[in-house]
């Protein structure tokens, strides 16, 4: 299992996906496959840009098709990406081929088939496997990592710079000893506000629409 496939099960068993934006879902997705891609050494950060890690001559450092997969998009000339310009990029559809996979392969142990790229999965239709209960002790655990991602996801709260019951978790990642994993996860927090900011402004826009169009 991958922090990505953690995080979708976590997501598919807390909410049922019913309250989870899938853009939100989509970044989170993304900063998942950064991290573990920099655990394995595929990937590493240069301040706020995403490089190659040191293991880019050896043999494939990830097995996961769909880590391989982001590995393998990485922009390997100068200048590199912003770790943000990764999340947007790489986060494109990213839920629905998390999905495509949960109905398709035996890595996710369902019971049938996700036949198309909606949230709204009963937790039923994940089969109990070693896959999921890894996935849900991480979260027990409070795991900072999934918890930090699976907040920006939706699910639970996110920190947001203020005192009370959530800083904990910030400290918790603090102490992660990989200044790299805190400035993924910063980046993920920062795109979930601007596209929820988007989000605004469009409904915005079309309340003012429609409102002209009632006075006419």
């Amino acid at each position: 299992m991958t922090t990505a496939r953690d995080l979708l099960v976590v997501v598919i068993d807390t909410r049922s996906g019913t309250s989870v934006e899938q853009g939100d879902l989509s970044l989170a997705l993304a900063g998942a496959e950064l991290i573990d891609l920099i655990d394995a050494g595929a990937a590493d950060l240069d301040e706020d840009r995403v490089v190659p890690g040191p293991k880019r001559e050896a043999e494939p450092a990830v097995e996961d098709p769909l880590l391989r997969q982001a590995a393998s998009s990485l922009v390997r000339r100068e200048p590199h990406e912003q770790v943000e310009d990764w999340l947007w990029r790489r986060g494109r559809d990213l839920v629905a081929a998390y999905l495509a996979e949960l109905g398709t392969t035996g890595s996710a142990a369902t019971r049938r088939r996700v036949r198309k790229p909606s949230l709204g999965i009963d937790p039923s239709a994940l089969a109990d496997s070693p896959a999921r209960r890894h996935a849900n002790d991480r979260w027990a655990a409070r795991e900072p990592v999934l918890t930090a991602l699976a907040a920006a996801a939706g699910v639970g709260a996110r920190y947001d710079g203020d005192p009370g019951e959530d800083s904990g978790d910030r400290d918790d990642l603090t102490d992660l000893g990989d200044d790299r994993i805190v400035t993924v996860l910063a980046a993920v927090n920062e795109a979930v506000v601007e596209l929820a900011g988007v989000r605004q402004r469009r409904a915005v826009e079309t309340a003012a629409f429609d409102n002209v169009w009632r006075a006419v």
